[in-house]
């Protein structure tokens, strides 16, 4: 038996006939990921470095308990592997125009500004006068930096706190600015558990004329616990609507899950709707990068067998 059937969005066991199917689609959807790592998270990547592809883009948060060292030495790490650092510039957590030149400047310093992913941000006030990551964007400050490429965040499942059709124009906006700025465009989306919905969701971005690079937000292998507690947290589906799709059992919390099925569901409905474009994966590594990385490796050597 191959680790990839052991590793199913339900927890560890006998898997069904439905969870040992690794397709093609699945592994093309794999191709190329991208993973995310905090401030904190530098000794963690010098644990899996062994494990992760060289070239592999790692996004750096950008966190309320993080500092300006953190983050550039965070970057300057990813960089150093021999990885490609995407760091976050969190609109509203900036206090000023200089907060952010001072960012972009020391990102640069360490060779780490070619890729960024600007977003919103948690806060509900802005600490500043960046009340979304539009209007970092429409600043011009980011090209000054040698930034080529943006990345802006989706959401397949919608947002706790802001309507779908908000949601919509905000994107069409940013894809908008991006090309008139003659900026690469990455929409990499918060994470997702139901393919159905995903799959609506890159369907209404391609109806809207953004044929950008999609990366979907996916959670590496972690603890049930962990998961459900994040899909809370971001309004992510329902505990209920998790476990009726996959199966968990919410009488037994201690054991792990990891994306099998779903990238191996969201890999066939992408084949079978090839106007699609160009889709990937971003895991979001609450389980750690190691594992993550671990499981990516597991999870193809089992498509390819």
């Amino acid at each position: 038996m191959s680790i990839v059937t052991l590793f199913t969005w339900v927890q560890r066991g006998t898997p069904g006939k439905d969870d040992t199917v690794t397709s093609s689609a699945a592994l093309k959807l794999l191709d190329g990921f991208s993973l995310e790592m905090t401030g904190k998270d530098v000794p963690g990547l010098e644990e899996a470095r062994d494990a992760i592809p060289l070239g592999t883009k790692i996004n750096v948060t950008f966190l309320g308990n993080e500092d300006l060292e953190m983050r550039v030495n965070a970057a300057k790490a990813v960089k150093d592997m021999g990885f490609v650092p995407v760091p976050h510039i969190s609109a509203r957590r900036l206090s000023s125009q200089a907060q952010l030149e001072e960012f972009l400047d020391r990102l640069q310093q360490v060779g780490a500004t070619e890729h960024v992913f600007c977003v919103g941000g948690d806060p509900a006030t802005p600490e500043g006068p960046y009340p979304d990551s539009l209007s970092v964007i429409r600043t011009g400050i980011l090209q000054r930096y040698g930034v080529a490429e943006v990345s802006i965040a989706g959401y397949p499942e919608g947002h706790p706190d802001i309507a779908d059709d908000v949601l919509w124009k905000h994107l069409e906006d940013k894809s908008a600015a991006l090309q008139e700025q003659g900026l690469g465009a990455v929409v990499l989306t918060q994470f997702a558990f139901d393919a159905d919905a995903v799959l609506s969701w890159v369907q209404g971005v391609r109806s809207r004329g953004i044929d950008s690079e999609l990366r979907i937000g996916t959670p590496g292998p972690a603890g049930i616990k962990r998961l459900l507690n994040y899909a809370r947290r971001f309004g992510v589906g329902s505990s209920a609507g998790i476990v009726k799709k996959y199966g968990f059992s919410l009488t037994n919390l201690m054991g792990t899950a990891g994306p099998d099925r779903f990238m191996t569901e969201l890999g066939q409905r992408l084949e079978s709707h090839p106007e699609s474009g160009v889709v990937g994966t971003h895991f979001y590594t609450f389980g750690g990068l190691r594992a993550t990385a671990e499981w990516a490796r597991s999870f193809a050597t089992g498509a390819q067998a």
